[in-house]
């Protein structure tokens, strides 16, 4: 499962590295104003949308071709675990703000507006030649340990980025950001799968996808508000608190589903 969340990450990402490489060519060779390359962003955007239309043949389900067997579905049935994991990924998000704050810190270092998005693309390269790999590991070791590390590789990156103003030193950085997407994304996909039953797996990447939402919003609100009113460090120092403090949960989390297991072998029932 992991290999296949890592797989779709990497291709995720590969047209996340093309984009930003067409944005460096357009601002640096050519007279296009910003407006433009938003406008010709949405080409992309449309061929996904036809090819997913025309193309694109959803398989039926065993569920689906026999309605009367199908099962109630019910979020009640969800497990209580899930609710903790997903407050665990709501307080990581909280500090998870946009990526144009990165880019805005790397802007002020006073290089080339042109050179920008080629330097964001060094973070998507990373992730997309790492994302398999990782996926693959966290099949063997758990995704824990790897959502664990990610979290700690993102604190270190915001840590970093408030605490310098030093080019060379970002593109160090974005290659460490590349690192913790490959980490925290495809570990937090699979782990969904792995605690939500079959037959919930819709309801739980909803409820999964609801939380990224609904803390992603305030999240780049707070990180503007302190990068206008306190400093240009504080978003990101914020970012770095918040995802140690989801580190730590999700150590305790990691730590109490092991000693349940362990429980229920020692007292079966």
């Amino acid at each position: 499962m992991g290999k296949s969340f890592g797989f779709h990450k990497a291709m995720d990402n590969s047209g996340a590295i093309i984009g930003p490489l067409i944005a460096f060519l357009l601002l640096k060779y050519l007279p296009v104003n910003y407006s433009n390359i938003f406008l010709l962003a949405t080409i992309p955007a449309i061929i996904g949308v036809l090819t997913i239309i025309f193309f694109i043949k959803e398989p039926k389900t065993e569920q689906f071709e026999n309605k009367e067997q199908k099962t109630k579905v019910s979020i009640k049935n969800i497990p209580k675990r899930f609710y903790f994991f997903l407050f665990i990924v709501f307080i990581f998000s909280l500090g998870n703000s946009t990526d144009t704050l990165l880019l805005i810190k790397t802007y002020e270092t006073g290089i080339d507006k042109a050179y920008v998005p080629f330097i964001f693309m060094i973070f998507n390269t990373v992730s997309v030649f790492l994302a398999i790999p990782i996926g693959k590991l966290s099949d063997r070791i758990g995704r824990s340990k790897l959502m664990i590390a990610g979290f700690i590789v993102y604190a270190i990156v915001y840590i970093c980025f408030g605490a310098f103003n030093n080019i060379k030193i970002f593109v160090f950085l974005f290659i460490l950001y590349g690192l913790y997407s490959a980490l925290v994304d495809t570990s937090q996909k699979a782990m969904v799968s792995d605690i939500v039953s079959k037959d919930l797996k819709g309801t739980g990447f909803g409820l999964y996808h609801a939380i990224l939402g609904i803390a992603l919003l305030p999240a780049s609100f707070i990180a503007g508000k302190l990068y206008d009113n306190v400093n240009s460090q504080a978003p990101f120092y914020f970012g770095a608190i918040m995802a140690i403090i989801a580190a730590l949960l999700m150590i305790g989390f990691t730590i109490a589903i092991k000693r349940k297991k362990t429980n229920k072998l020692n007292y079966p029932k």
